[in-house]
């Protein structure tokens, strides 16, 4: 009987320890480099932007690169990038996240 429980501790473990195997540690380059254009994507694309301020760079579980932070000490935000052409493949707005501007609305603007 104690066999199970033990087993599926030990299963569980090691399913848990294969997801940070693939996980990734960017240098600071490439770190600074997606900072750069996270904010330039974000600048150029919403109204009203005064401070960005990030959170963190990490690895996205389908393998690509996430750009977290705050906009104008609040509205929080992660930019989903391209790590290695670093270009911007979506945005997560959290609520207060300032408007997209007019002329970005049709496809987007330059960044």
């Amino acid at each position: 009987m104690k066999r199970i429980p033990l087993l599926a501790i030990l299963i569980s473990i090691i399913l848990l320890g294969g997801c940070f195997v693939n996980s990734q540690d960017y240098d600071n380059e490439t770190i600074e480099k997606a900072k750069e254009v996270a904010e330039s994507y974000i600048k150029n694309n919403y109204q009203d932007i005064e401070t960005v301020e990030f959170i963190g760079v990490e690895e996205s579980p389908m393998g690509g690169m996430w750009v977290n932070g705050k906009v104008n000490g609040k509205a929080g935000f992660t930019i989903d990038m391209d790590e290695k052409v670093f270009k911007v493949m979506g945005a997560g707005l959290k609520e207060g996240f300032p408007e997209l501007k007019e002329e970005c609305k049709n496809g987007g603007c330059d960044y």
